[in-house]
């Protein structure tokens, strides 16, 4: 059991009203599984060449131009892919996950589950104006010790960083229902993702991974950017990853579809509710 604690119950509704209205909207924002599984099957090749079909899977999602750019990162296999959907106002989320794999097995649990499903995202938010701007990035050489990640966080700017309301990591979908990193994790994106799941009745739970694991959020952790980590990880299926387990075949599909509705519901929400820099600090709502 989860308790439960609103600052403002404003925010609350806020975040009910917004799952709601993307749960109900249909296939103009909610994709169908055909697709999500398509975007999913495409894992073949070495690491630069996922990444070159990630950024097809973009474009094809309506990501281009200007919009969607490469990010050289010294000495690694392959750039960072980054597509922005601008928004009206000043705060930026960003939503990250890595694309390259090790040697064993396919990866396509780690992490090509989390990678193809950003141009699915994007495809899902895209469909109305927004007031924050996403950053959606597909980070190269996270198995090599989170070189992109980090490369991409240590670049921003002061004022760049200090825009950035909060990073969504993911990473390892589709072993089973969706699981929060809820130690390494921002309190108030957890306690958001939670009244989202619980409106759109899907599930969540929490499984820390502390001294097992580590991902991509931490690179924006030290530059005091919050974050929530979202993976499908427990001690039964932790022994899937970097072996030749790690395949299509591991994917329990109704889960890693029901992960892509919680976390397309939760981004949108999470647009309707001002954060620091729209000048409604926290210390302001009345308990």
């Amino acid at each position: 059991m989860f308790k439960r604690v609103y600052c403002c119950p404003a925010l609350g509704l806020l975040l009910f009203f917004s799952a709601m209205a993307f749960a109900q909207s249909g296939q103009n924002t909610q994709l169908p599984l055909t697709v999500i599984e398509g975007r999913l099957e495409q894992f073949a090749g070495s690491n630069p060449m996922r990444e070159a079909t990630l950024r097809r899977l973009f474009e094809q999602a309506g990501c281009s131009g200007e919009h969607l750019k490469e990010q050289p990162v010294p000495k690694a296999a392959a750039p960072n892919v980054i597509c922005t959907l601008p928004g009206t106002g000043n705060e930026v989320i960003v939503v990250g996950a890595h694309f390259d794999h090790v040697h064993a097995g396919d990866g396509v649990v780690d992490n090509w589950s989390g990678a193809s499903l950003l141009p699915s995202l994007f495809q899902s938010l895209s469909s109305e104006p927004r007031q924050h701007t996403y950053v959606f990035i597909s980070f190269t050489d996270e198995e090599k010790g989170f070189i992109g990640s980090i490369f991409y966080a240590d670049h921003l700017t002061g004022v760049e960083a200090a825009r950035i309301r909060g990073m969504i990591d993911i990473d390892t979908l589709g072993l089973g229902p969706t699981e929060v990193w809820e130690d390494n994790s921002d309190a108030e994106l957890v306690k958001e993702l939670r009244d989202v799941a619980s409106s759109m009745k899907l599930p969540v739970s929490t499984m820390n991974v502390d001294g097992v694991g580590d991902s991509d959020g931490q690179s924006f952790k030290h530059r005091n950017i919050p974050i929530i980590t979202l993976h499908s990880v427990t001690k039964e299926t932790f022994g899937v990853l970097h072996t030749k387990r790690d395949n299509l075949g591991a994917v329990k599909l109704d889960d890693y579809y029901d992960s892509y509705k919680l976390i397309a519901g939760y981004l949108a929400a999470l647009d309707s509710v001002p954060g620091p820099n729209h000048g409604q600090p926290a210390a302001a709502c009345k308990k």
